[in-house]
């Protein structure tokens, strides 16, 4: 069975991996997983409140498919998680990781962003992690996929989605016709 493991920290933004854990368990019958630093319960930006299914240093990447790192201001802070072990350790087992938002942070301090194309929440939020990637940026507004690296600013979570779902090989006609319903809200010029 395919497991998707999240990395979620106090104040996550609860948003941002909603429509990907939903699809993957609801829609395509994959194992979901939430990680947390410590394995301490969190509470989402919202209020949601999460008991995880284990600790981010308890995470096996052989048992695994997709490591999710979930945005959130923790990732910002002075004394966010190092989770860059079990980040590389996922990324050498080829294995698929993801941020979105400011859980692209913790990615670049790890250094997966320094040699593939990725974007973030702007260009200036990765430098102060010390990452050396700047000319693999690409600013958009959609995910970026860059083989098993998928990447998104904060208000991408449909093609971040969609990405992560594109490295597990579970691109298809039924994925593609859902995207193509949770798109066609944009197609309205304005909220009435």
């Amino acid at each position: 069975m395919t497991v998707i493991v999240t990395v979620l920290t106090e104040g996550y933004a609860d948003w941002e991996c909603a429509l990907l854990n939903a699809v993957a368990r609801s829609f395509y019958g994959i194992e979901t997983r939430f990680a947390t630093p410590g394995g301490k319960p969190v509470t989402s930006a919202g209020g949601l409140k999460v008991t995880p299914d284990l600790a981010v240093e308890d995470i096996d990447v052989a048992t695994i498919d997709a490591l999710v790192v979930n945005g959130g201001v923790a990732w910002s802070l002075p004394d966010a998680p190092d989770i860059g072990k079990v980040l590389m350790a996922a990324r050498d087992a080829g294995k698929t990781v993801a941020g979105i938002c400011d859980g692209t942070l913790a990615l670049a301090k790890a250094g997966l962003l320094d040699g593939v194309s990725h974007t973030s929440n702007s260009a200036q939020n990765l430098p102060p992690t010390g990452y050396r990637g700047v000319s693999h940026y690409q600013d958009q507004p959609s995910a970026v996929v860059a083989g098993k690296i998928v990447t998104a600013p904060g208000t991408a979570p449909v093609s971040f989605m969609a990405g992560v779902m594109q490295t597990l090989g579970l691109r298809d006609g039924n994925l593609d016709y859902y995207l193509g319903m949770l798109a066609a809200e944009h197609k309205v010029a304005q909220v009435r």
